[in-house]
């Protein structure tokens, strides 16, 4: 059996083994005990955490933010129940509606108004948040506390369908496009609120990555059994036409930069697709690297560069002659790539090694730059290139990676001039799917296990470099189960 065989086999054996335990388990620390349900629920939330603080430290800082959740219409008065998250016996509550006196007590805590409400939610150990309840909503509004020195501000956390794989902002991050391994196509969603606004059908069976053209007009979905790209209307939803790679085990889909191609990456039949994107005629199927995934051009596009995971190769193509060279071989896991829009600089995440690389495009030398937690898969880059998001599975169930393992993953956020952390989220079961928006002010990431997404809003790069690495001392002890 060949090393491309037993990865298709593997796959094939992930999603028997996704649909049979319904990915149902544990939640992680700071969330509510359904929060992993399958299933579109959303959960609207306003500045959220996954982790706990130490219960010693003390809160700090207060952050006021004012959030909208979906709105629900309601007759006045309406009842709404502040709940708190982590739960913590020191979560103390504030509820001051605008056509009523302020009422004080823990979580949870009800009020019954007709207007707006504000909420001074606070915990020991956790920053003080404070937030607007409109008008329109009712029912129960979540609010997760961040612990004191987190620099991002969790705003929005929700439930998805099977198997989040890839989380996608449209280039005006209206929406958030996320693919569903073990579902029957993908999810669209409201990144301001979690709120579902469509769920797309594909043949067959589910989708792995999605990317947009720059006008945010056209989305491309890869899909892996049947080796399949679907090109999709971003306004009406609807699939213009399917694009067969002719491979087989079609994942990871790359534009160049003047969105004339489109390339494919094949992860059993090792090699590319490349297709023109005026007529939708595939051009050729360019031979790669064994287990090819990652794809990123240089500046200009004249070249390709292509991860091979099975042996963590890193390989170059000429796109006018579709020859190719290794100028890496890390014997690791190459897994990811992205470009930076800045220079003439690529990143990759290798997952057996831990580390991130930087690949110098005029001279095609590789280095290692930072190290990360186990198991890195995404990587995004910022828009000034200084910053790097980078998505941790955390270590491994010893039976099966399927199952989830000893350790919470988390997120990851790097300098990429001196390869220091900036601050780190703790994530759920396998975090995945990653994205920062086109202006870098808002970062999303999946739970592969946890079929959940998060959305956080970002500091800039000065507040990152200048926030003492924020978490990035503390987020270590919470790992662990």
């Amino acid at each position: 059996m060949t090393a491309g065989t037993r990865q298709a086999a593997l796959c094939l054996a992930a999603l028997g083994v996704l649909a049979f335990f319904g990915l149902a388990h544990q939640s992680p620390p700071g969330l509510p005990a359904g929060a992993e349900a399958a299933g579109p629920t959303t959960t609207i939330t306003t500045a959220v955490t996954s982790s706990t603080s130490p219960a010693s430290s003390e809160a700090a800082d207060t952050t006021t933010t004012t959030s909208r959740p979906a709105s629900t219409t309601t007759a006045a008065p309406r009842a709404v129940e502040i709940v708190v998250y982590p739960s913590s016996a020191s979560a103390s509550v504030t509820l001051t509606p605008a056509d009523g006196e302020p009422i004080s007590g823990g979580s949870p805590l009800a009020v019954t108004a007709t207007g707006p409400i504000q909420a001074e939610v606070g915990a020991e150990g956790y920053r003080t948040e404070m937030t607007t309840v409109e008008a329109d909503f009712a029912g129960t509004f979540e609010v997760f506390l961040d612990p004191p020195d987190q620099l991002v501000d969790r705003r929005v956390v929700w439930t998805t369908g099977a198997a989040p794989k890839q989380v996608a902002f449209t280039p005006d991050a209206s929406e958030l496009w996320v693919t569903l391994l073990g579902g029957p196509g993908l999810e669209v969603y409201d990144p301001g609120s979690g709120e579902m606004l469509a769920a797309i059908d594909l043949p067959e069976a589910g989708s792995v990555e999605v990317i947009f053209d720059s006008a945010g007009t056209t989305a491309w979905v890869s899909q892996m059994e049947t080796a399949s790209v679907y090109e999709i209307d971003v306004a009406t939803r609807q699939i213009r036409r399917t694009l067969n790679t002719g491979g087989s085990w079609t994942k990871v889909v790359l534009l160049d930069p003047n969105e004339e191609r489109l390339w494919a990456s094949n992860w059993v039949s090792n090699d590319v697709s490349e297709f023109d994107l005026a007529t939708g005629e595939m051009v050729r199927r360019i031979p790669t690297v064994t287990t090819p995934r990652g794809l990123a051009t240089d500046p200009d596009g004249s070249r390709l560069y292509v991860t091979g995971y099975d042996s963590g190769d890193i390989q170059v193509i000429d796109l006018t002659t579709g020859e190719g060279t290794v100028i890496a071989d890390t014997g690791g896991a190459m897994r990811h790539l992205v470009a930076d829009p800045s220079s003439n600089l690529i990143y990759a995440s290798d997952m057996a090694l831990d580390q991130i690389f930087a690949i110098d495009t005029t001279t095609d030398t590789v280095a290692s730059i930072a190290d990360t937690d186990r198991l890195p898969n995404t990587v995004d880059i910022s828009p000034d290139g200084q910053v790097l998001a980078v998505s941790n599975r955390g270590r491994n169930n010893p039976e099966t990676y399927y199952l989830p393992g000893p350790q919470w993953g988390s997120v990851l956020l790097i300098d990429t001039t001196t390869g220091e952390i900036l601050d780190a989220i703790v994530g759920g079961n396998q975090p995945t799917g990653l994205d920062l928006s086109a202006d870098g002010t808002l970062l999303a990431f999946s739970d592969f296990l946890d079929n959940r997404v998060t959305v956080l809003s970002v500091p800039s790069t000065s507040d990152l470099r200048a926030g003492d690495g924020g978490r990035a001392d503390s987020y270590r002890n919470e790992l662990e189960k």
